[in-house]
């Protein structure tokens, strides 16, 4: 797993650019795909609200524009994202 601070901008729907911060990256021999674990730049963790944080695959075809994000599709691809979350996690606390 890879952390740090990264940053990649997601265009929505409608057509809107918005910054995000990863948490971190990680490879999938299983599902042989790469995600990417973000959350909105700027934001702030406190006791009142979570961070929401996004997951996606994405495929880094081209240096360039670094690459594309596509949905998660599978139900035990969110099972094994939520995993590898929830280690990151325990882990970051210790």
């Amino acid at each position: 797993m890879e952390n740090g601070e990264k940053f990649i901008t997601v265009v929505d729907e409608d057509g809107n650019e918005q910054l995000h911060e990863i948490l971190f990256t990680f490879d999938s021999e299983e599902f042989n795909k790469s995600y990417v674990l973000y959350f909105p730049a700027g934001a702030e963790e406190d006791e009142h609200e979570d961070i929401e944080i996004h997951a996606s695959a994405y495929n880094q075809n081209n240096e360039s524009d670094g690459g594309n994000l596509e949905p998660i599709e599978t139900e035990e691809e969110w099972d094994m994202i939520e995993e590898m979350l929830n280690t990151f996690l325990a882990e970051e606390e210790e």
